[in-house]
């Protein structure tokens, strides 16, 4: 094996497996990332077995076909220290060392065998259907920061996929929630899919989002079972999905909100962000003493002090409830509009909150008590 790659392409693949590979794995060979060199590209995968990460080169100069598999955080920390877009020589010696050069350096790296690298070889086919990146990239930003860390609730550490059906649009709703909040987002189909309900993990979501933030143009879907594969320009991503039955989050959306709190965004966010810095923990509750027109936000803890904001608001009752400040702030910082809408019931009912700028996400917050 004998090849030539640009810097800045070979660095970008492996920045990507970084996210896929687990830092400690008890198996040697799932640290490594597989190089294949052959049909005129460069294949770069990584697995954790959960997830595999498929990328192909194809600007390479080939002298020589062939494979190996080196540790990955090894190579892509050279890779990542040489100079930006210069030509890197890659090529396996007769002892079996991966040698690595680039304008004076040179390095030799540890292989172990390509046979030993798990692959998967399903065809995920029979069901495709395309979706615009920045489309699928809104719909896990928008839910995201929901997803639960509880892990005795595996069933909430994921995004939950579904296809509906609102007066005869088709629609891919993606729903998130960690029990004391949810998002809920959706995005218009130009046609019904073939897609079952899936829940996709969380470390798929985050790995999902890095890839998109880079590329414009379509993502091909296909699922099989109890796996998922997303198809970008040069990328695939395979991933297991979590094996659970999602809660009935319909049942969860407050009907009965008829107290509107409509506020400038920027105003608010700001607002919530300086109040809360009083808290160490961002425990405490951020309180909303609400008056016609007025609210006046306010933290109190006990060991580090107390602060407090008055705001012009449009509003038309009299209301006190508090909310964990790092969800008000999650939520807010992904609303598209200049305004923000918080409709409430009372005290002790969860808040709902719209986004003028985009009528096809909701999200729910839990007040905190006392």
């Amino acid at each position: 094996m004998k090849f030539n790659v640009n810097q800045q392409d070979l660095q970008q693949a492996l920045n990507y497996c970084q996210g896929v590979i687990e830092k400690r794995s008890t198996l040697p060979i799932l640290s490594n990332v597989l190089l294949d060199v052959s049909n005129a590209q460069l294949t770069i995968t990584a697995t954790d077995l959960d997830l595999i990460f498929i990328h192909q080169i194809k600007n390479i100069e080939i002298i020589e076909e062939g494979k190996t598999t080196t540790v990955s955080s090894t190579i892509y920390d050279i890779v990542r220290k040489f100079s930006s877009g210069k030509k890197i020589n890659l090529s396996l010696s007769d002892t079996n060392k991966l040698q690595i050069e680039s304008e004076k350096s040179n390095f030799n790296l540890n292989c172990l065998s390509p046979s030993e690298f798990p692959l998967t070889d399903e065809n995920f086919n029979d069901n495709e259907f395309s979706i615009n990146s920045k489309s699928l990239l809104k719909l896990l930003n928008k839910c995201k920061f929901s997803v639960s860390n509880d892990e005795t609730r595996h069933y909430l550490s994921g995004i939950y996929f579904h296809q509906t059906e609102v007066e005869d649009k088709n629609y891919l709703t993606a729903v998130a929630t960690d029990s004391h909040r949810m998002s809920i987002s959706k995005i218009r189909l130009d046609q019904k899919i073939s897609f079952e309900p899936i829940i996709l993990p969380k470390k798929t979501i985050f790995q999902l989002v890095s890839l998109l933030d880079n590329y414009d143009g379509d993502v091909k879907i296909s699922n099989l079972k109890s796996k998922i594969k997303f198809k970008l320009n040069n990328s695939v991503l395979i991933s297991k999905l979590i094996d659970g039955k999602f809660p009935n989050y319909i049942q969860v959306i407050p009907k009965n909100n008829q107290k509107k709190l409509e506020i400038d965004l920027k105003l608010f966010l700001g607002s919530v962000d300086r109040v809360a810095s009083v808290s160490l923990d961002k425990k405490d509750g951020v309180k909303f003493s609400l008056i016609k027109d007025s609210l006046n936000l306010s933290v109190n803890n006990t060991n580090s002090g107390d602060g407090n904001e008055t705001l012009s608001v449009k509003f038309d009752h009299d209301l006190e409830i508090s909310f964990n400040s790092r969800y008000l702030i999650d939520v807010a910082s992904q609303l598209d509009g200049e305004k923000v809408e918080i409709y409430f019931n009372d005290t002790g009912s969860p808040a709902l909150i719209k986004d003028p700028g985009d009528f096809d996400s909701i999200y729910v917050v839990m007040p905190m008590k006392g």
